[in-house]
């Protein structure tokens, strides 16, 4: 079992930031556009849900894999597409959802790979920047929550699988 977990934000803060961020987000395409937007699993798959939700407009969804911590809590250094999207990508507005962007290795690699497929516009949402960790130049468009170099759980994050439950953000090794 890891540690106790200390709150960082509540349910209420975040569900209130998720509203901003989709208001915000919706304001970056046309008028008919549909964006489709890409999340990280697991870790974003939560913040997905109500970021969805709060949309005043459609939108479609798909997923990646990625890996770059494996079990522990510092990344391997060599982010890996485990498994990229299902959907074409070509001429779409596509929005990479992120958990938290902290060296950015995870979210250069994969913005390569999504390139790649010749996208209208490529934009990324993050519930969780951690930029006292950021070891390359990446482009992050909307921020939900500038946080400090602690490990944090909660919220569809995890430490070894423990602590998505969690309704709100928290830091572990506090």
């Amino acid at each position: 079992m890891s540690r106790v977990p200390v709150p960082l934000y509540t349910a209420e803060q975040i569900r209130n930031r998720v509203a901003e961020l989709a208001i915000s987000l919706d304001g970056r395409f046309p008028a008919g556009a549909t964006p489709h937007f890409v999340a990280v699993l697991s870790g974003s798959f939560m913040f997905l849900a109500d970021l969805v939700r709060a949309m005043p407009r459609p939108v479609t969804i798909d997923f990646v894999r990625m890996q770059s911590y494996g079990s522990g809590s510092t990344t391997s250094g060599t982010p890996r597409l485990l498994h990229g999207p299902s959907s074409d990508l070509r001429d779409r507005h596509i929005v990479i959802v992120e958990d938290i962007v902290d060296t950015g290795l995870t979210l250069q690699t994969l913005r390569q790979n999504l390139i790649a497929a010749r996208p209208r516009s490529l934009d990324t949402v993050t519930l969780l920047d951690k930029p006292a960790r950021r070891r390359t130049d990446v482009p992050v468009d909307l921020v939900g929550f500038r946080i400090p170099n602690r490990f944090v759980v909660g919220y569809g994050l995890d430490h070894n699988e423990e602590h998505r439950h969690l309704p709100y953000l928290a830091v572990i090794g506090a």
